[in-house]
């Protein structure tokens, strides 16, 4: 398990390779700290979208993004930080998700944290959920065991594809209630 350390033992004479190693292991790689294979890599920062920027189109890593500017697209990541002034036009789908501004759209993760300055229009789809004092939200949360997997799940008793028809509300959502006007009741 635990080897001894070798740092007080004599190391080989100049010019003479150590017992077991060829010459080339003794030999410094160009380039110095080259990264060993295997060996985990340092977690680079979050990408930082300023508050001056407008994106139009997708994000997608698998790393951080913190947003303080203006997104109209989806966006996906390990963790998202969405900005106190920021607004964020799509769908949301991180492991993480912090909203301290603006969400239009879906937003789906596995913990979901809305912070006092939150604004959400859109249904939220979570494994776990924290909404603070004074956040505003305005949709369905739906509690997941995979709230990333983008398929829909179907409820045990239901044929396939009925899960999806379920989540729609229609007209006021009431039982029983008409359909809005130009709607169709198979949603």
């Amino acid at each position: 398990m635990f080897s001894k350390s070798r740092i007080n033992e004599p190391g080989p004479k100049a010019g003479e390779p150590e017992k077991g190693k060829t010459a080339e292991a003794g030999i410094p790689r160009p380039g110095g700290d080259s990264p060993i294979p295997g060996a985990p890599r340092p977690k680079p920062p979050a990408s930082m979208l300023s508050s001056d920027l407008v994106v139009t189109g997708n994000l997608k890593t698998t790393g951080d993004i913190q947003v303080e500017g203006t997104i109209d697209g989806d966006i996906q990541a390990h963790l998202l930080t969405v900005g106190e002034n920021a607004t964020v036009r799509g769908e949301v789908m991180a492991d993480d998700v912090v909203i301290n501004g603006r969400v239009i759209g879906r937003v789906r993760g596995l913990k979901v944290r809305l912070t006092s300055t939150a604004r959400v229009e859109g249904d939220i789809i979570h494994k776990t959920i924290a909404i603070e004092s004074g956040a505003h939200f305005e949709g369905s949360v739906q509690r997941q065991d995979d709230p990333l997997n983008s398929g829909k799940r179907a409820v045990p008793g239901q044929a396939p594809g009925a899960a999806a028809k379920s989540a729609h509300v229609l007209g006021d959502g009431a039982p029983g209630a008409k359909p809005a006007e130009g709607m169709s009741p198979k949603g």
